[in-house]
């Protein structure tokens, strides 16, 4: 184990931070409104009593960003742990199926999946997890080299406490930074550097959040709308239409 230097992990931050918000920006200038019509809920908004096309376009884009920027964060959460347990571990990204993350500690390799929070997946993606480790480490304990393998969901965010689920633990927040870094303080220690320079990046997205706000208010308002109204029959049909006679 090797002393964590926080000078290298606020320059690996300060760095890739700059990529995610590279990324989400780049994100936002690429879609387009049929794109988002197509995934979102039509009955839903509905339902809620939406009645303005300013007011539809701001709740479906709101939630069309929101999940695409949670992916794109837990990515950067992803390599910033893996850099992480690099330097005090000599962790490696892993090439097996579904596992993020090698490293051994003493006599014990560990294998590694990464989430970025605690709600991330329903019981297949659960299922497709267990198989995943399963099969690491039936390849894994072929080499004579390997002791013990202990498989690990780490995750993020949150308070679970470490529970262990027999063929993997979980392990999460605090102790999951712990974990990779042996820095019981880590977890709080990132929040500067993440922070860099987003006062600057969000200013140039929120500048093109707003232009994408106001096209697609002005092309919803041509193709969606009737006298003033949302013509829901229209939305519905472009959303969910595929009937074959």
């Amino acid at each position: 184990m090797n002393p964590l230097n926080a000078d290298v992990v606020y320059k690996f931050v300060n760095q890739n931070i700059v990529m995610f918000h590279n990324s989400r920006l780049e994100r936002l200038k690429k879609i387009n409104l049929h794109e988002v019509l197509k995934k979102k809920n039509p009955y839903l908004f509905k339902a809620k009593n939406v009645t303005t096309a300013s007011q539809l376009i701001q709740s479906i884009l709101d939630a069309f960003i929101s999940s695409s920027e949670e992916k794109m964060f837990g990515n950067f959460l992803e390599e910033l742990a893996i850099f992480i347990c690099s330097k005090v571990y000599g962790g490696r990204k892993s090439s097996s199926t579904g596992i993020d993350l090698e490293f051994e500690n003493s006599t014990v390799r560990y294998i590694v999946a990464i989430k970025s929070g605690p709600n991330w997946g329903n019981s297949s993606q659960y299922a497709a997890l267990r198989a995943n480790f399963e099969k690491a480490k039936r390849v894994l304990s072929q080499s004579k080299q390997v002791k013990f393998i202990q498989p690990i969901l780490g995750i993020c965010y949150g308070k679970n406490k470490t529970r262990d689920y027999g063929l993997y633990k979980r392990i999460a927040g605090q102790n999951f930074w712990y974990f990779i870094s042996g820095n019981k303080n880590l977890y709080t220690d990132i929040i500067k550097p993440i922070g860099y320079k987003a006062k600057q990046h969000n200013e140039s997205y929120d500048k093109q959040k707003s232009r994408v706000y106001n096209l697609f208010t002005q092309e919803f308002l041509n193709e969606f709308c009737q006298a003033g109204e949302i013509n829901w029959k229209s939305l519905v049909k472009f959303n969910s239409g595929n009937y074959e006679e």
